[in-house]
Parts: structure tokens; C-alpha cells; sequence
């Protein structure tokens, strides 16, 4: 990793911004990221990437290894990482409609219990029951296009992300030099040290973004593995484990991982209990990870107190979805790391600090 020898300038300047300038600034800079996410999202994943891999390519170029073969091994070795991941989904969802045939003999088991229960407690005759079925059938079959064009337009714009960026994050690695010097041209010459100092520290504040996303999955994974184990699932840190990995793939991650250890409780007990057992457990650990483990293991590694990223990742689900909740984590920290060194930004570094806040050297 580069190390820089010089003590950073700090950004000077007496400019105040007022609080309708800001307001500005954020509205204009929120419509940006809204309309442009189609660019931006696979270009800022792009961007995480080869922060990360920029050590290894470095690395292997040390060791003699030509700029372009290491940077192509990197990106294959990541590549082979999603593809794992991805594997084990479609492997979940196979293990799943294995066990079709038995659980949908307990599903229609369970709909004419259901069925007779309310026939014979609230006096609610079979054809009444039919009809309701039949009416709530017909009103959702006109939703029915809208939510399949949603779903085509939504695997369209995945498998557009998944080629676009290992081919970013390719020629950012490639052009890393380029893309660094001309950075530098748009600040002044005094100010080449503060530049490469925030961009070391860039790379340490992905580095340790990825390490606390590792002690997340982990505390999850033991978490889903306890409660199973609690309520008696087979395999409990098996499925445990697997819906924990599957969480990097936002809500259909969880549901996907979700639904063996369902079916395989509903099997094996022959009871509703324990399926409403395990969506019980996962829905609880998603609430912490979301709002406890999540803002706790990654903001305290990038020294952004909780507020913060509770804020950020709602503020990343509502203009870039499911990726701005991964992706506008790290982006908080670029900015906390200017803010650190602008003493006219001083009042937002302290809001984004975790209460150990270093005075900017002047």
C-alpha cells in the first residue's frame, strides 16, 4: 500500500455557504444521482472494486507481473467469487423445487383445513369462500403485466450492470495513472499531497468497508444458525450460513435462502408452526442487521457514527435502491475524509464522526 511521507494540507477556505446553498447543492446533487443512476450505479460498483484490487494488482506488479495480465487476474478472481454466490442461489432455488411435490400436498392440505375451519367457525359456506378467491384473482391479473414487465426490465438492468462492470472497473484499474493525474490538475499544486493522502485513504476506507461487511455476514450467520437451531430446524448453521451469504443480494437474497428451511421444517414436522418459526427468525435478524449490526460493524470501521449510516443507507434505498443501500456507505466516507481536511466544513465533519474527531492541522 502507497504510504504518503508528507504531512496533508488541509483545503483553505473562508467561503460560508449558506443554508439555502446547501439545500441547493443536495437537491441538485439527489436529482443527479436519480436520473443518472443507470450510468452511475454499475460505475460507482466499478469504482469499489478496483479500489479494492488495486493493492493486489499492485502487488503482482512487483512481483513482475505485467499491469494488464494482473489486472485481468483480479477481475476473473472476482468474478469467480459472484459466480459463486450466484451458484448458490440457483442451488438453493433447485434444492427448493425438489421438494415441490411434497410441499405442495401439505400447502393444499393446509388450504382445506383452513378451508373447513372457516366454513365451520364463522359459518363462511365453500361457494362464499370460492368467490372471494375468484374475485381477488381477477383484480390482481391486471396487475399481473405490470409486475412482469417490472421483473423483465428489472433482469435486464442486472445482466446490464453484470457486463458493464467488470469492463469499468477494468479500465479504471488500467487507467488508474490518467484518471489520478487528472484529479490533480483541478486543484492547485499545493494541494497534490492532501489529494493523494485522501485517495490512500479512500482505498483503506473501501478496505475496511469490505471487513466490516464480512463481520456482518458473520454475526448473521450466527444468528439465523441460533434461532433455527432454537426452534428445531434440521441443518440449522447450514441454512443458517446460506441465507447470511445470500443477504448481499438485497431482500430476494433472504427470501430465496428462506425458502428450503420452510419447506424442509413443513415437511419434517407436518406443522405451520415451524415454518412461521423460521420467517420469524429471519425477519428478526433482518431487522438487526439492518438497523443494529449493519451501522455498528461497518460505521465504526469507517468511523461514521450510527445515525449517520441509518440515515444514508434509507437516503441510498430511496434514490438508487437496493444498490444505493450498499453503495452511498462508502461514499459517506469519501466525504467525511474531505470534510476532515476543510476547516470550512469543519461543523460536517464533526456530524459525521463517531465522536473522535482530530483537529484539521492548519
Amino acid at each position: 500500500m502507497i504510504q504518503s511521507s508528507k504531512t496533508p494540507v488541509p483545503f483553505q477556505s473562508n467561503r460560508k455557504y449558506s443554508v439555502l446553498e446547501i439545500l441547493q447543492l443536495i437537491i441538485l446533487a439527489s436529482l443527479i444521482l436519480y436520473f443518472g443512476k443507470t450510468l452511475f450505479i454499475p460505475l460507482s460498483f466499478s469504482l469499489l472494486i478496483s479500489f479494492i484490487l488495486y493493492p493486489i494488482c499492485k502487488w503482482m506488479q512487483t512481483k513482475g507481473i505485467n499491469k494488464g495480465i494482473a489486472i485481468i487476474i483480479s477481475i476473473l478472481g472476482v468474478t469467480v467469487l459472484v459466480g459463486a454466490v450466484i451458484y448458490l442461489l440457483f442451488a438453493q432455488f433447485s434444492e427448493f423445487l425438489q421438494e415441490w411435490q411434497s410441499l405442495r400436498a401439505k400447502l393444499t392440505e393446509t388450504i382445506n383445513q383452513l378451508s373447513t375451519f372457516l366454513s365451520e367457525r364463522f359459518d363462511i359456506s365453500l361457494e362464499k369462500q370460492s368467490e372471494f378467491i375468484k374475485n381477488m384473482l381477477n383484480n390482481s391479473g391486471s396487475e399481473a403485466f405490470s409486475l412482469l414487465r417490472n421483473t423483465a426490465y428489472s433482469v435486464s438492468e442486472s445482466l446490464f450492470y453484470l457486463l458493464m462492470i467488470p469492463v469499468f472497473s477494468a479500465l479504471i484499474l488500467f487507467h488508474r495513472q490518467m484518471l489520478s493525474n487528472a484529479l490533480y490538475e483541478l486543484f492547485p499544486p499545493e494541494r497534490k499531497s492532501t489529494i493523494h493522502e485522501i485517495l490512500i485513504e479512500t482505498i483503506h476506507a473501501y478496505y475496511n468497508f469490505i471487513k466490516g461487511m464480512l463481520v456482518v455476514y458473520l454475526i448473521v450467520g450466527l444468528l439465523n444458525s441460533i434461532g433455527l437451531l432454537i426452534i428445531g430446524v434440521p441443518h440449522p448453521f447450514l441454512f443458517g450460513f446460506i441465507a447470511s451469504i445470500l443477504t448481499f443480494i438485497p431482500y430476494v437474497g433472504i427470501m430465496i435462502s428462506s425458502l428450503l428451511p420452510i419447506a424442509v421444517s413443513w415437511i419434517t414436522y407436518n406443522s405451520i408452526w415451524y415454518p412461521l418459526g423460521v420467517i420469524i427468525v429471519f425477519s428478526i435478524v433482518q431487522v438487526l442487521e439492518a438497523y443494529i449490526i449493519f451501522p455498528f460493524a461497518v460505521g465504526s470501521r469507517l468511523k461514521i457514527n450510527t445515525l449517520v449510516i441509518i440515515i444514508v443507507v434509507i437516503v441510498g434505498g430511496i434514490l438508487w435502491g437496493a444498490a444505493g443501500m450498499i453503495l452511498f456507505i462508502p461514499f459517506i466516507s469519501i466525504i467525511k475524509l474531505i470534510a476532515d481536511r476543510t476547516p470550512s466544513l469543519k461543523t460536517l465533519s464533526v456530524l459525521l464522526g463517531d465522536g473522535e474527531q482530530k483537529k484539521v492541522t492548519k
